[in-house]
Formats: structure tokens, sequence, C-alpha cells
């Protein structure tokens, strides 16, 4: 724990700081995790003997960041499986599409890195705590740069995330530190103001305040130190309380009166390679068909999932006789009943085609369509398609979707509205919040998570998907083709799942009824303001390293 640790101790202490934070994510969801991970890493970035940190702090935060990334992304290789080698399960796929997936994987682990790596150069650099000012001095002097240490250490965080949610072919803001609490109904509840990377900033501050409270204490016991100081522990502490008291009035706040709307939602549960070669089309179609028969009777909205349509909306390639989605749709949608929502891919051109949504009832003609505005890049489109070595991918990517540009929501009604988010756009916060409106509304996600198999990504992408309604304090119906099927009210809480009674298995064909009531409610800050929590942290770091840069590498005594 201090500079003159073993080397090998000082590149393996990163590595177990990253290996203890993939059990607070899905898989394990350790909460004691979120809160002890960070531990080994300061060791190494604050060391308690001594202020001198004799290892690049950049390449210390670097290799925790591989240690979570690699183990927390490995699902990542199963949509190269699919795509190459028509994997169904995780049995061999080639070698082919199994390195491609394994290149996927350490691609993006290692580029997601690069954030963890950027602020162990930022804590090691600019917010390193003096070390006799923390441990000799008088208690309120040690106390106060503890805290702007601590404050400078959890910014950095929160704004690092920030950056890796944006940057970079539109950013990958996945499993973010916030998003561990995805199980912690009461502390969640401060995402409808920081947002769930302003979550991020209370582990990193009680663990950074934690360290130096232990790091007085052990000065003291070897005679090296006179303060003992818990104080900004005790802050830290208050911090968490205050956090957890705000959820609490959240989550018991009763409900204004709304109006229920009955929902069926849709799992067909087809896998993507049947999806790829339309072995099931017909059987799908005919599924789709009864299931909505059965269900449209008594409700007012039936969801079926993203792209459930085995052939395009336009059959721009002439698979179907003409106006057949017409016929097939005006077949069983009744006036005046259950609307339909269903994901589809609508191509109006060979160079505009678009991952699509389209609300009806029973006049085909007069849907409601929406385009997706967040594509997936290495999915939907070929960032640099043209430019070398991304240009080696397009025989796997011959073709790019179209970004849509409009982000008004979908009118289920004269009173309700729905926010439609397709794929992993409901991972985005900074897309949903755009969608929002002061009127009573509900977040409908339309996913197809069958790219990979029967991974734990499922459960990543509900987690991560959970906060949006939060943030926006919008109800949420997600409805997936291979995934997780479910219910969220606004204070993030799922209330029922499609899943086997026995086994509790997600991965099955059905139908989920159920009811939401959207309530009229006045903008969340975060709806107002989007992400202006972890911005301003960011320029407050900005700062600290403008106007310290070529000054002293510790935090100011």
């Amino acid at each position: 724990m201090d500079d003159r640790l073993p080397r090998w101790m000082k590149w393996t202490l990163p590595l177990l700081s990253g290996g203890l934070l993939v059990f607070a994510f899905p898989g394990w969801n350790s909460q004691l995790a979120v809160w002890l991970w960070l531990f080994p890493l300061l060791a190494v970035l604050w060391p308690v003997k001594s202020s001198k940190v004799q290892v690049s702090g950049f390449k210390l935060g670097y290799l925790a960041g591989l240690a979570f990334f690699l183990p927390n992304l490995w699902w990542i290789r199963h949509s190269s499986r699919v795509m190459l080698g028509g994997a169904r399960d995780g049995s061999w796929a080639g070698w082919g599409p199994e390195l491609l997936g394994f290149g996927a994987v350490i691609g993006l682990a290692g580029y997601c890195a690069v954030y963890f790596g950027m602020w162990g150069w930022f804590v090691a650099r600019f917010a390193r705590p003096h070390h006799t000012t923390l441990t000799r001095d008088a208690w309120w002097p040690s106390t106060l740069h503890s805290l702007a240490c601590s404050f400078l250490a959890a910014g950095a965080w929160v704004a690092c995330e920030w950056l890796r949610s944006t940057t970079v072919f539109t950013g990958f803001g996945w499993n973010g530190l916030g998003v561990a609490f995805h199980h912690n109904v009461v502390l969640m509840q401060a995402a409808d103001t920081v947002g769930v990377m302003g979550l991020s900033f209370l582990p990193v501050f009680v663990a950074c305040t934690a360290w130096n409270s232990l790091t007085r204490l052990l000065a003291a016991y070897h005679g090296r130190g006179t303060c003992k100081s818990r104080v900004d522990f005790t802050l830290a502490m208050v911090l968490l309380l205050v956090t957890g008291g705000y959820g609490m009035l959240k989550v018991s706040e009763k409900a204004s009166r709304g109006e229920k709307v009955r929902v069926a939602m849709v799992q067909p549960n087809v896998s993507q390679v049947d999806a790829m070669t339309g072995s099931q089309a017909e059987r799908t179609y005919e599924r789709l068909r009864e299931f909505t028969r059965v269900f449209a009777k008594d409700r007012d909205l039936v969801i079926w999932p993203e792209s459930a349509l085995p052939v395009n909306l336009n059959d721009k390639y002439h698979q179907l006789p003409p106006d057949w989605h017409q016929g097939y749709f005006e077949s069983f949608m009744e006036p005046g009943k259950a609307r339909l929502l269903t994901g589809t891919e609508i191509h109006v051109s060979d160079s505009e085609a678009y991952v699509s949504a389209i609300l009806l009832d029973h006049e085909f003609a007069k849907r409601q369509e929406h385009h997706k505005v967040h594509l997936v890049p290495f999915g939907e489109y070929l960032p640099l398609r043209e430019v070398w070595p991304f240009s080696m991918l397009r025989p796997i990517f011959p073709a790019d979707f179209t970004f849509g540009t409009k982000t008004e929501p979908m009118r289920l009604n004269d009173k309700i509205s729905l926010i439609p988010l397709i794929c992993f756009e409901d991972t985005v916060g900074r897309v949903a919040r755009r969608f929002v409106r002061e009127e009573p509304q509900i977040i409908a996600a339309i996913s197809n998570d069958g790219w990979f198999i029967d991974s734990i990504e499922t459960e990543m992408h509900l987690a991560n998907a959970k906060f949006r309604a939060v943030e926006l304090r919008r109800p949420m119906v997600r409805c997936s083709n291979i995934g997780v099927t479910c219910f969220i009210d606004d204070c993030g809480r799922e209330t029922s799942r499609l899943h086997d009674p026995d086994t509790k298995d997600t991965f099955i064909e059905g139908v989920l009824p159920g009811e939401v009531t959207p309530h009229f409610t006045h903008l969340t800050f975060y709806a107002r303001f989007g992400d202006l929590f972890a911005i301003s942290l960011l320029a407050l770091c900005l700062l600290t390293m403008l106007l310290r840069w070529k000054g002293t590498r510790a935090c100011p005594a």
C-alpha cells in the first residue's frame, strides 16, 4: 500500500479492482462490490505511506478497465458468431466467426478501458492528496483537503463516463458505475436529477474519503501522522443518507390519477439465424396474428418487438404479393379496438433505409412512422466506411441504415403519447429525453437481443434501460423478440416480466399482458437539462487541469 510495494503488486492491484467491479453487474449484482472495488486501485494511485506514484496513473487505470470490460463485455462476441457462423448457442461456430468475435470483445474492451486510464491519469496527477496535509495538519485543513481531492476524483469519474457515452461513433455508455444500482430502488431515484452517470459520483466519493480516513489512521498508528479526522468520511455518509432519503420520498410518493392503458406485449422468440434466413417467416407471421387476435380484444395497445416483421414493411426485395402487408394487418386489426406498435425496416430507396417503428389501427394507410435516431455503429452502420482499416469490413456491412431526424412522440390517443425507443436507444438517456413532453407518456422500448443468443447481455440491457423510467418519470413497457419483456414503473421497479413459471427462463415465446398508468407530471430536472451535472464536472476537471498543468502533481493543500 505504498511506493515500496513490489512491482508485480502494483500491476496486480488494478487488475483486482477491475475484477471486483465485474461482480457489481448482472450475473452477480453484488452491492458490496460497488463500494469496495476501488480500494485496490487507490492503493497504488494514492499510496498510504508516500505522495509518490512511480507507475503511470494512466497505465494503472487502463489495466483496471481491461480487467473489468473484458469479462463484462464478453457477450459482444456472439454477434459475429451469429452473423457469420449461424450460431444458436455457445458451441464452436468456426475459426472466422470466433476470431472476429474475440476481436470485437478485445477491441471494444480496449477502447472503453481508455476512459479508466484517463481517470487514473487525472487522479494521480491532479487529485492525489498531499501526504503531509492529510496526515499531519489540523483536522479541518486535512478534512477540507480530503474532500477537495475526493470531489475531484469522483467528478473526474463522472466526466469520463460522460465522454465514453458520447464520443467516438456516438459513444458506448453501457455499465457505468451508476448502473450497478439497478436493483437498489432507493438510491437509483436520484437519477431524475443527475442522470444515471451522476449516480456514479456517490460510490467513488465515498471510497475516496474512506481511503483518506484509513490513510490517516495508519499513519498515526505507525507514528508518522498526528491527524485522525474522519469528518470527511462522515460527510460522505451524510451525502449517502440524503440520497437515500430522497429516494425514499420518491418511492413512497403517491401518484396522481391517470388513465389506465391495457397493454399486451408479444415475444416471438425467433432466433436471429432464422430471422436472417427467413426459414420461420410464415410461422412468425401467423403466430403474431394469432397472439394479437386473442389479446387485442380487451387491450388498448399491442406491442411487437424490434424488426418483428420477417419482411421489411415496403417489401423492397419483392418477397410478397403486392400490398400484402396492408391486407395482413387489416385482416385482424379491428376498427376502434387496440392499436399495434411494431418494429420493422422501411426502405425508401436503394440509398435510404430506416430501422423503424410503426403505430397503426385498422387503417394501414394512416399509420404513424418513427425512424430510429441513434444507430448502432458496426451493427446498423459502418463508421468511416471508406477509411482503412474500417474499409476492410465493407463485405460484412455492405450498406448502412439512415439516421432518423425526428423526435416527436407517437400519439396513442388524444391524451397519451408514446416515447418510441428502438434497440439500444433505451440505454441512452440523452436520446430518450428528447421525446419528453408535458403530458401523460409511456416509454415504449422495442428491442431484439437475438444477436447475443442466451447470454447475460439481455439482463445487462435491461439494467441499463431501467434508468430511463427514473430519469424521465415515465413508466416503461419493454418488448423484446429474444430478451426480457417486462413492465417497469416510473421508479424503475420491474413490476412483471415474461418468463417460464417453473424455470424462470425468459427465452420463451409468449405474451405478457398488463396495465400501465401514465400520469401528467412536470418535466424532471434531467428531462429539462440532461447531463448538466456530468458536463459541469467535466468543465471543473478541465479548469483544474488548465490552472495547474505545470504546477504541483497533488491536490492543493
